[in-house]
């Protein structure tokens, strides 16, 4: 009983103490807006090619050392040698075209 006085209570409370909100509308001045928007578009491009190119060199060192370990699973004679090159040409196939394909779904040229 005393849960669904608590309850009650702080439902009657908020309906009570409802706060009126009134918007500014009319000779507000957004310039100042349209100049942060613009510096942060020309901050998020530059760290998208900076990302880029990490994403590129992260890539060629994954690639390095998978093709290493194909060239190792060769000499030694292991099986499932085609799935792990395919692998690897598939893995970097995708970071070529998720570099190329996800900045163009945005808008953007890289």
């Amino acid at each position: 009983m005393g849960y669904k006085f608590n309850k009650g209570c702080l439902t009657a409370i908020g309906m009570v103490n409802v706060l009126s909100v009134s918007a500014k509308s009319g000779g507000v001045d957004y310039s100042w807006g349209a100049d942060a928007l613009a510096l942060m578009h020309d901050f998020v491009v530059t760290m998208m090619l900076y990302v880029v190119y990490i994403v590129y060199a992260i890539a060629a060192i994954v690639a390095i050392y998978a093709s290493l370990q194909i060239y190792i699973k060769m000499n030694s004679g292991e099986e499932g040698i085609i799935k792990d090159i395919l692998m690897v040409c598939g893995a970097c196939m995708f970071i070529v075209g998720a570099t190329i394909v996800f900045p163009a779904f945005f808008g953007y040229q890289i």
